[in-house]
């Protein structure tokens, strides 16, 4: 990504919702009970559907941007306007809620990032050998500037590293929301997707449009994306659950063996 490329934020927060730290230094226990509680790999019913929600991207001219910038533009109530440039490219604002329900990771060296270490601060260490855990806050608001040609990767990364976030950003994914008729939909951009393209397309309405970062909860675990000290805890996590659905089992067929001792010891005899 070049340089002109990379996003710039003004971050706004909409939870004060304080963040819970834990340490990878700390006790394994600690790490495996949030696991256990927050984490499962059996897959379950969401309450918000995962279906397509499909806008058209259709290749626009130069006077047609234009036209729907200035339309755009004329429909908010905020200063959050889109700019066209002389190269025919364009820049604006997109709005990203975090929906993340798993601790982040960044170095064990530095504090906890504040929203003033991550305007002063944007950098992002590569040499992690400790790291410390902590919850961003509950349904924060970011909004973005960025590039017509920003694409979704690109704005997962450059979120990261506001925040020192440690984590491979294959664990993360950034959705497109929308509304209708009562249901919320949701659907997982892609890599190469360019969301203020789609902001335009879309117009300002947040019920047609709006962007949610989550976690990459795909069909399938990529466990290449995990550090080496979750994949231990997660075979712990495996080996625990194990043993527990066989002493259920094993409990189940004593109790069942018991009941039909009783009931052979109450039979008369011949």
């Amino acid at each position: 990504m070049g340089e002109a490329e990379t996003p710039s934020f003004e971050m706004t927060w909409s939870s004060t919702t304080s963040s819970g730290y834990c340490s990878q230094e700390d006790s394994d226990s600690e790490l495996e009970q949030y696991f256990t509680a927050r984490t499962s790999l059996v897959r379950r019913p969401r309450r918000d559907q995962d279906e397509p929600v499909v806008w058209e991207t259709p290749d626009l001219s130069q006077a047609e941007i234009e036209q729907k910038i200035k339309e755009y533009n004329g429909q908010i109530n905020s200063n959050l306007f889109m700019s066209l440039n002389k190269d025919g490219s364009y820049t604006g604002f997109i709005k990203v809620q975090l929906k993340l329900v798993r601790p982040v990771s960044v170095p064990s060296s530095k504090k906890p990032p504040t929203l003033h270490d991550a305007r002063k601060n944007p950098g992002r260490s590569t040499a992690v050998r400790r790291r410390t855990s902590f919850y961003l806050p509950k349904d924060a608001i970011k909004h973005l500037h960025v590039l017509s040609r920003t694409r979704a990767r690109e704005v997962i990364e450059a979120l990261l590293r506001k925040f020192s976030v440690v984590d491979d950003p294959r664990k993360f994914a950034l959705f497109e929301r929308a509304e209708r008729h009562g249901q919320v939909y949701f659907r997982k951009l892609l890599d190469d997707e360019q969301p203020l393209k789609l902001r335009l397309l879309a117009g300002p309405s947040e019920k047609a449009l709006s962007f949610v970062l989550k976690e990459n909860d795909s069909g399938e675990v990529n466990w290449d994306a995990f550090s080496m000290p979750e994949l231990h805890n997660f075979l712990r996590i495996l080996q625990r659950e194990e043993e527990e659905h066989l002493r259920q089992i094993l409990q189940k067929y004593s109790r069942c063996r018991q009941k039909i001792q009783e009931a052979l010891h109450a039979c008369p005899l011949g």
